[in-house]
Protein backbone atom coordinates (compact mmCIF):
# COMPACT_ATOMS: atom_id res chain seq x y z
CA UNK A 1 0.00 0.00 0.00
CA UNK A 2 1.16 3.66 -0.95
CA UNK A 3 1.31 6.46 1.73
CA UNK A 4 -2.33 6.99 0.50
CA UNK A 5 -3.74 3.91 1.95
CA UNK A 6 -6.32 4.64 4.84
CA UNK A 7 -7.82 2.01 7.60
CA UNK A 8 -11.30 1.30 7.93
CA UNK A 9 -13.48 -0.73 10.48
CA UNK A 10 -16.14 -2.04 8.75
CA UNK A 11 -19.13 0.09 10.17
CA UNK A 12 -22.18 1.91 8.91
CA UNK A 13 -20.25 5.37 8.77
CA UNK A 14 -18.12 3.42 5.92
CA UNK A 15 -19.82 0.64 4.60
CA UNK A 16 -23.70 -0.43 4.20
CA UNK A 17 -24.64 -3.31 5.58
CA UNK A 18 -26.24 -5.88 4.53
CA UNK A 19 -28.24 -8.50 6.56
CA UNK A 20 -28.09 -9.15 10.42
CA UNK A 21 -23.96 -8.14 11.21
CA UNK A 22 -22.65 -7.78 14.88
CA UNK A 23 -20.12 -5.10 16.14
CA UNK A 24 -17.88 -6.91 18.67
CA UNK A 25 -14.27 -6.39 19.74
CA UNK A 26 -13.87 -4.02 16.36
CA UNK A 27 -14.72 -6.62 14.10
CA UNK A 28 -18.36 -6.70 12.48
CA UNK A 29 -19.37 -10.46 12.52
CA UNK A 30 -21.63 -11.95 10.73
CA UNK A 31 -23.38 -15.20 10.80
CA UNK A 32 -26.52 -15.59 8.59
CA UNK A 33 -26.84 -16.38 5.11
CA UNK A 34 -25.84 -13.31 3.32
CA UNK A 35 -24.84 -11.26 5.36
CA UNK A 36 -22.24 -8.72 4.65
CA UNK A 37 -21.34 -4.82 3.36
CA UNK A 38 -20.63 -3.12 0.65
CA UNK A 39 -18.78 0.34 -0.34
CA UNK A 40 -17.55 2.23 -2.59
CA UNK A 41 -14.14 4.40 -3.85
CA UNK A 42 -11.81 5.76 -6.06
CA UNK A 43 -8.60 4.24 -6.22
CA UNK A 44 -5.83 2.12 -6.97
CA UNK A 45 -6.34 -0.89 -4.34
CA UNK A 46 -8.46 -2.20 -1.59
CA UNK A 47 -7.09 -5.07 1.18
CA UNK A 48 -9.74 -6.94 3.53
CA UNK A 49 -8.83 -8.34 6.58
CA UNK A 50 -11.24 -11.31 7.34
CA UNK A 51 -11.20 -13.07 11.12
CA UNK A 52 -12.42 -16.52 11.55
CA UNK A 53 -14.35 -18.02 14.41
CA UNK A 54 -13.04 -21.02 16.44
CA UNK A 55 -14.75 -23.03 13.36
CA UNK A 56 -12.04 -22.16 11.04
CA UNK A 57 -9.80 -23.93 12.14
CA UNK A 58 -11.25 -27.18 12.98
CA UNK A 59 -11.53 -28.72 9.21
CA UNK A 60 -15.38 -28.88 9.18
CA UNK A 61 -17.54 -26.57 7.45
CA UNK A 62 -15.78 -23.69 7.65
CA UNK A 63 -17.37 -20.26 6.62
CA UNK A 64 -17.70 -19.15 3.07
CA UNK A 65 -17.21 -15.62 1.88
CA UNK A 66 -17.46 -14.26 -1.86
CA UNK A 67 -15.73 -10.50 -2.52
CA UNK A 68 -17.22 -8.71 -5.28
CA UNK A 69 -15.83 -5.97 -7.37
CA UNK A 70 -17.59 -4.17 -9.41
CA UNK A 71 -20.20 -6.93 -9.42
CA UNK A 72 -17.83 -9.74 -10.02
CA UNK A 73 -16.96 -12.31 -7.29
CA UNK A 74 -12.94 -12.23 -7.55
CA UNK A 75 -12.29 -13.75 -4.51
CA UNK A 76 -14.46 -17.00 -2.97
CA UNK A 77 -13.15 -18.74 -0.41
CA UNK A 78 -13.57 -21.01 2.42
CA UNK A 79 -12.02 -19.05 6.13
CA UNK A 80 -9.64 -21.78 7.19
CA UNK A 81 -7.62 -19.97 9.29
CA UNK A 82 -7.68 -17.28 12.53
CA UNK A 83 -6.96 -14.14 10.19
CA UNK A 84 -6.34 -13.69 6.41
CA UNK A 85 -5.92 -10.50 4.33
CA UNK A 86 -7.41 -10.35 0.90
CA UNK A 87 -6.15 -7.85 -1.91
CA UNK A 88 -9.80 -7.47 -3.34
CA UNK A 89 -8.81 -4.91 -5.96
CA UNK A 90 -5.34 -3.12 -7.40
CA UNK A 91 -4.39 -1.65 -10.12
CA UNK A 92 -1.95 1.41 -11.80
CA UNK A 93 -4.57 3.97 -12.37
CA UNK A 94 -7.03 5.25 -9.65
CA UNK A 95 -10.65 3.23 -10.89
CA UNK A 96 -14.45 3.60 -9.41
CA UNK A 97 -14.86 0.66 -7.62
CA UNK A 98 -17.77 -0.80 -5.66
CA UNK A 99 -17.18 -3.83 -3.43
CA UNK A 100 -19.33 -6.40 -1.98
CA UNK A 101 -18.36 -9.07 0.71
CA UNK A 102 -20.86 -11.63 1.15
CA UNK A 103 -21.33 -14.77 3.42
CA UNK A 104 -22.32 -16.96 1.35
CA UNK A 105 -22.60 -19.71 3.97
CA UNK A 106 -25.01 -20.45 6.33
CA UNK A 107 -25.46 -19.48 9.89
CA UNK A 108 -25.46 -22.55 11.87
CA UNK A 109 -22.17 -24.42 10.89
CA UNK A 110 -20.02 -21.13 11.31
CA UNK A 111 -19.53 -17.37 11.63
CA UNK A 112 -16.85 -14.92 10.11
CA UNK A 113 -15.67 -11.14 10.76
CA UNK A 114 -14.51 -8.69 8.74
CA UNK A 115 -11.73 -7.02 10.73
CA UNK A 116 -10.56 -4.23 8.93
CA UNK A 117 -10.69 -2.69 4.96
CA UNK A 118 -7.45 -0.85 4.01
CA UNK A 119 -7.86 1.17 0.53
CA UNK A 120 -5.53 3.14 -1.59
CA UNK A 121 -7.97 5.97 -1.61
CA UNK A 122 -7.24 9.63 -0.82
CA UNK A 123 -10.66 10.10 -0.27
CA UNK A 124 -11.56 6.76 1.47
CA UNK A 125 -14.48 4.54 1.18
CA UNK A 126 -18.08 5.21 1.73
CA UNK A 127 -21.13 2.79 1.63
CA UNK A 128 -23.03 2.49 -1.12
CA UNK A 129 -26.61 4.21 -0.93
CA UNK A 130 -29.59 2.34 0.31
CA UNK A 131 -32.23 0.93 -2.07
CA UNK A 132 -35.79 1.68 -2.25
CA UNK A 133 -36.77 -1.05 -1.29
CA UNK A 134 -36.39 -3.80 1.84
CA UNK A 135 -36.95 -7.26 2.19
CA UNK A 136 -36.40 -9.62 4.89
CA UNK A 137 -36.42 -13.47 3.98
CA UNK A 138 -37.20 -16.31 6.96
CA UNK A 139 -36.55 -19.64 5.26
CA UNK A 140 -34.79 -22.84 5.60
CA UNK A 141 -32.45 -24.80 3.55
CA UNK A 142 -33.83 -23.69 0.36
CA UNK A 143 -33.43 -20.10 1.36
CA UNK A 144 -29.36 -20.67 2.57
CA UNK A 145 -28.42 -22.23 -1.09
CA UNK A 146 -27.96 -25.49 0.84
CA UNK A 147 -25.95 -28.11 -1.95
CA UNK A 148 -26.15 -25.88 -4.93
CA UNK A 149 -22.62 -25.95 -5.88
CA UNK A 150 -22.61 -30.08 -5.70
CA UNK A 151 -25.06 -32.13 -8.48
CA UNK A 152 -24.44 -35.01 -6.73
CA UNK A 153 -27.41 -35.94 -5.71
CA UNK A 154 -26.76 -38.74 -2.66
CA UNK A 155 -23.79 -36.89 -1.64
CA UNK A 156 -23.43 -34.85 1.94
CA UNK A 157 -23.62 -31.41 2.96
CA UNK A 158 -20.88 -29.54 3.49
CA UNK A 159 -20.86 -25.46 3.59
CA UNK A 160 -18.66 -25.28 0.18
CA UNK A 161 -20.92 -26.18 -1.82
CA UNK A 162 -23.49 -23.41 0.00
CA UNK A 163 -23.68 -20.52 -2.26
CA UNK A 164 -26.87 -18.01 -0.96
CA UNK A 165 -26.12 -15.99 -4.21
CA UNK A 166 -27.58 -18.06 -6.70
CA UNK A 167 -31.03 -18.91 -4.29
CA UNK A 168 -34.16 -17.20 -5.02
CA UNK A 169 -34.24 -14.61 -2.92
CA UNK A 170 -31.01 -13.35 -3.54
CA UNK A 171 -31.80 -13.40 -6.62
CA UNK A 172 -35.26 -11.88 -6.58
CA UNK A 173 -33.88 -9.16 -4.58
CA UNK A 174 -31.52 -8.22 -7.06
CA UNK A 175 -33.88 -8.31 -9.83
CA UNK A 176 -36.08 -5.95 -7.32
CA UNK A 177 -33.50 -3.40 -6.39
CA UNK A 178 -33.76 -3.97 -2.97
CA UNK A 179 -31.88 -4.25 0.16
CA UNK A 180 -32.27 -7.70 1.63
CA UNK A 181 -31.70 -9.68 5.00
CA UNK A 182 -32.24 -13.11 5.56
CA UNK A 183 -32.69 -15.72 8.84
CA UNK A 184 -32.69 -18.97 7.61
CA UNK A 185 -31.10 -22.43 8.62
CA UNK A 186 -31.18 -25.60 6.94
CA UNK A 187 -33.24 -28.17 8.58
CA UNK A 188 -35.22 -25.77 10.46
CA UNK A 189 -38.81 -25.41 10.89
CA UNK A 190 -41.85 -23.93 12.57
CA UNK A 191 -43.16 -27.02 15.24
CA UNK A 192 -40.22 -29.73 13.93
CA UNK A 193 -36.68 -29.24 12.31
CA UNK A 194 -36.51 -32.45 9.47
CA UNK A 195 -36.73 -35.58 10.71
CA UNK A 196 -36.52 -38.89 9.55
CA UNK A 197 -37.68 -41.16 12.70
CA UNK A 198 -41.19 -39.14 12.90
CA UNK A 199 -40.13 -37.62 16.49
CA UNK A 200 -40.68 -33.58 16.69
CA UNK A 201 -37.71 -32.26 16.81
CA UNK A 202 -37.97 -28.88 18.53
CA UNK A 203 -33.78 -27.82 18.66
CA UNK A 204 -34.24 -26.93 15.09
CA UNK A 205 -36.90 -23.77 15.17
CA UNK A 206 -36.74 -20.82 13.10
CA UNK A 207 -39.33 -18.75 15.68
CA UNK A 208 -36.85 -19.57 18.81
CA UNK A 209 -34.30 -17.61 17.03
CA UNK A 210 -35.81 -14.97 15.17
CA UNK A 211 -35.51 -12.62 17.59
CA UNK A 212 -31.84 -13.46 17.62
CA UNK A 213 -28.51 -12.45 15.67
CA UNK A 214 -28.38 -15.61 14.30
CA UNK A 215 -27.80 -19.40 16.04
CA UNK A 216 -24.60 -21.08 15.27
CA UNK A 217 -22.19 -23.64 15.89
CA UNK A 218 -19.47 -20.55 16.01
CA UNK A 219 -19.04 -18.23 18.28
CA UNK A 220 -18.06 -14.42 17.68
CA UNK A 221 -14.02 -13.77 18.47
CA UNK A 222 -13.90 -17.02 20.40
CA UNK A 223 -16.43 -15.41 23.03
CA UNK A 224 -20.12 -14.41 22.01
CA UNK A 225 -22.86 -17.07 21.30
CA UNK A 226 -24.86 -15.44 18.24
CA UNK A 227 -28.08 -16.48 19.57
CA UNK A 228 -27.75 -15.35 23.35
CA UNK A 229 -27.49 -11.60 21.40
CA UNK A 230 -31.08 -10.01 20.75
CA UNK A 231 -31.55 -8.05 17.24
CA UNK A 232 -32.46 -4.63 17.12
CA UNK A 233 -34.92 -4.47 14.61
CA UNK A 234 -34.65 -0.77 14.05
CA UNK A 235 -31.35 -1.99 12.04
CA UNK A 236 -33.66 -3.36 9.13
CA UNK A 237 -37.12 -2.15 8.68
CA UNK A 238 -38.39 -4.44 5.40
CA UNK A 239 -41.20 -3.51 3.46
CA UNK A 240 -41.95 -6.63 3.10
CA UNK A 241 -41.11 -9.81 4.88
CA UNK A 242 -41.45 -13.59 2.71
CA UNK A 243 -41.54 -16.24 4.47
CA UNK A 244 -41.20 -19.75 3.15
CA UNK A 245 -41.05 -22.69 5.99
CA UNK A 246 -42.28 -25.95 5.86
CA UNK A 247 -40.73 -28.01 4.18
CA UNK A 248 -38.91 -29.40 7.21
CA UNK A 249 -42.40 -29.22 9.39
CA UNK A 250 -43.68 -31.67 6.94
CA UNK A 251 -41.21 -34.39 7.33
CA UNK A 252 -42.81 -34.87 10.50
CA UNK A 253 -46.36 -33.66 9.89
CA UNK A 254 -46.69 -36.08 7.40
CA UNK A 255 -50.51 -36.58 6.48
CA UNK A 256 -51.74 -36.53 10.27
CA UNK A 257 -54.25 -33.99 10.60
CA UNK A 258 -53.54 -33.35 13.81
CA UNK A 259 -49.99 -32.46 13.52
CA UNK A 260 -51.20 -30.13 10.51
CA UNK A 261 -53.61 -28.16 12.78
CA UNK A 262 -50.56 -27.89 15.52
CA UNK A 263 -48.76 -26.50 12.45
CA UNK A 264 -51.82 -23.91 11.18
CA UNK A 265 -51.80 -22.88 15.03
CA UNK A 266 -48.24 -22.30 15.59
CA UNK A 267 -47.34 -20.66 12.30
CA UNK A 268 -50.17 -17.66 13.64
CA UNK A 269 -48.13 -17.60 17.04
CA UNK A 270 -45.05 -16.97 14.58
CA UNK A 271 -46.92 -14.51 12.25
CA UNK A 272 -47.46 -12.62 15.49
CA UNK A 273 -44.16 -12.37 16.39
CA UNK A 274 -43.23 -11.18 13.25
CA UNK A 275 -45.64 -8.61 12.84
CA UNK A 276 -44.63 -7.74 16.67
CA UNK A 277 -41.27 -6.90 15.65
CA UNK A 278 -42.12 -5.27 12.26
CA UNK A 279 -45.44 -3.72 12.59
CA UNK A 280 -45.31 -2.03 8.54
CA UNK A 281 -44.14 -4.41 6.92
CA UNK A 282 -46.62 -6.71 4.17
CA UNK A 283 -45.72 -10.63 5.02
CA UNK A 284 -46.09 -12.85 1.80
CA UNK A 285 -46.18 -16.82 3.22
CA UNK A 286 -44.85 -19.36 0.16
CA UNK A 287 -43.80 -22.83 0.42
CA UNK A 288 -43.77 -25.49 -2.50
CA UNK A 289 -39.64 -25.84 -4.13
CA UNK A 290 -39.36 -29.00 -2.47
CA UNK A 291 -42.83 -30.29 -1.03
CA UNK A 292 -46.27 -28.45 -0.88
CA UNK A 293 -48.12 -30.91 1.05
CA UNK A 294 -48.67 -28.29 4.07
CA UNK A 295 -49.42 -25.03 1.26
CA UNK A 296 -53.09 -25.18 2.06
CA UNK A 297 -52.29 -25.29 6.00
CA UNK A 298 -50.00 -21.91 5.05
CA UNK A 299 -53.28 -20.13 3.34
CA UNK A 300 -54.72 -21.65 6.41
CA UNK A 301 -52.42 -19.79 8.88
CA UNK A 302 -52.77 -16.92 6.87
CA UNK A 303 -56.45 -16.70 6.51
CA UNK A 304 -56.84 -17.33 10.92
CA UNK A 305 -54.04 -14.98 11.35
CA UNK A 306 -56.00 -12.31 9.38
CA UNK A 307 -59.15 -12.90 10.95
CA UNK A 308 -57.64 -13.30 14.90
CA UNK A 309 -55.84 -9.97 14.61
CA UNK A 310 -57.61 -8.12 12.03
CA UNK A 311 -54.37 -7.85 10.18
CA UNK A 312 -54.62 -7.59 6.49
CA UNK A 313 -50.94 -7.21 5.56
CA UNK A 314 -50.48 -11.01 4.62
CA UNK A 315 -50.74 -12.92 1.63
CA UNK A 316 -49.70 -16.02 0.65
CA UNK A 317 -48.35 -18.22 -2.49
CA UNK A 318 -47.22 -21.51 -3.89
CA UNK A 319 -44.43 -22.03 -5.45
CA UNK A 320 -43.82 -24.71 -8.14
CA UNK A 321 -42.47 -27.86 -7.35
CA UNK A 322 -38.93 -28.29 -8.65
CA UNK A 323 -39.01 -31.15 -11.58
CA UNK A 324 -36.27 -33.64 -12.39
CA UNK A 325 -35.77 -32.09 -15.55
CA UNK A 326 -34.33 -28.86 -14.00
CA UNK A 327 -31.86 -31.04 -12.19
CA UNK A 328 -31.73 -31.79 -8.59
CA UNK A 329 -28.31 -30.97 -6.05
CA UNK A 330 -27.36 -32.67 -2.81
CA UNK A 331 -30.11 -34.54 -1.27
CA UNK A 332 -32.78 -33.46 -3.56
CA UNK A 333 -32.53 -29.62 -2.95
CA UNK A 334 -33.29 -26.98 -5.73
CA UNK A 335 -30.73 -26.80 -8.33
CA UNK A 336 -29.99 -22.94 -9.92
CA UNK A 337 -32.39 -23.58 -12.48
CA UNK A 338 -35.07 -24.03 -10.15
CA UNK A 339 -34.06 -21.31 -8.10
CA UNK A 340 -34.35 -19.21 -11.25
CA UNK A 341 -37.57 -20.35 -11.93
CA UNK A 342 -38.69 -19.60 -8.44
CA UNK A 343 -37.30 -16.21 -8.26
CA UNK A 344 -38.95 -15.48 -11.14
CA UNK A 345 -42.51 -16.48 -9.88
CA UNK A 346 -41.55 -14.69 -7.01
CA UNK A 347 -40.64 -11.64 -8.35
CA UNK A 348 -44.15 -11.54 -10.44
CA UNK A 349 -46.15 -12.19 -7.33
CA UNK A 350 -43.93 -8.96 -5.18
CA UNK A 351 -44.78 -6.54 -8.08
CA UNK A 352 -48.30 -7.76 -8.02
CA UNK A 353 -48.39 -7.09 -3.84
CA UNK A 354 -46.26 -4.44 -3.53
CA UNK A 355 -46.15 -2.73 -6.86
CA UNK A 356 -43.00 -1.98 -7.28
Amino acid sequence: MSEAAQVFRATENHVKIIGRTYEHNDVLWLALSGGGVEFSFYGKKAEITIKGDPIATSGNNEARIGIYVNGNRVIDDMVKQPVKKYTAFESDTDQHVTIRVIKLSEAAMSTVGIQEIVVDAQEGIKPTPANEHKIEFIGDSITCGYGVDDDNVPGTFTTATEDVTKTYAYLAAEQLQADYSMVSFSGYGIISGYTENGEKLLTHLVPDYYEKVGKSEGIFDGTLVPQSLSWDFNKFVPDLIVVNLGTNDDSYTEDDPEKQADYVKQYVEFLKMIRSNNPEATILCTLGIMRDRLYPFVEQAAKDYMEETGDTKISAMRFDLQSEADGYVVNFHPSEVTHRKAAEKLVAEIKEVMGW
